[in-house]
């Protein structure tokens, strides 16, 4: 039995994500045993910025959080800034906070939860040109590897994929957090 069998993840992105901070922690945690699902503001496929391809499974306006283990959401400077504008997204994200479920988010994906207004009181880690607007948001800002904060996972940048990928599995395999609110 893999560490993730029976656990359904959500991976949240749409045009423009950074292709690596998608296809890295999707095969990290297909390899962990979970099914994975792609949810984009739009049916169809989605493109990142270095031109990878993915169908995406179900648009966020018919997304429900309480059909996932948890949630992935990859950076990519256009993809976070226009899933940020998108309420359904935002409502989707924020709702696994609510559920006290695990959240990977790197690079510039922290800008989502910024929108979802699930930041204050956290710690975590980024992009370093978000630093600011995380710590407007409420959080405590550090520049690290990766960041667990009661089941958000955050890194920074493609450089940190395989220790962020390592920490979101262990984080989905706990369950759920009691910590881990909005």
């Amino acid at each position: 039995m893999s560490t993730l069998d029976g656990k359904k993840i959500a991976f949240l992105a749409t045009d423009g994500f950074e292709d690596s901070e998608l296809t890295s922690p999707w095969q990290a945690v297909t390899d962990a045993g979970a099914t994975v699902v792609l949810v984009a503001p739009e049916a169809g496929e989605i493109t990142g910025k270095n031109g990878h391809s993915q169908k995406v499974d179900l648009v966020s306006a018919d997304a429900d959080a309480a059909d996932y283990d948890a949630l992935v959401l990859p950076g990519g400077v256009v993809n976070a800034d226009n899933l940020r504008l998108d309420t359904d997204a935002v409502r989707f994200a924020k709702d696994f906070f609510a559920q006290h479920k695990p959240v990977g988010a790197i690079c510039h994906a922290a800008w989502i939860l910024t929108e979802a207004d699930v930041l204050s009181g956290r710690t975590l880690t980024s992009f370093p040109s978000l630093r600011t607007d995380l710590i407007n948001a409420g959080a405590t800002w550090v520049d690290e590897e990766v960041v667990v904060d009661e089941g958000l996972v955050s890194s920074r940048t493609p450089d940190d994929l395989p220790a962020f990928n390592a920490k979101v599995v262990e984080e989905v395999s706990e369950g759920t957090h009691s910590g881990q609110t909005a």
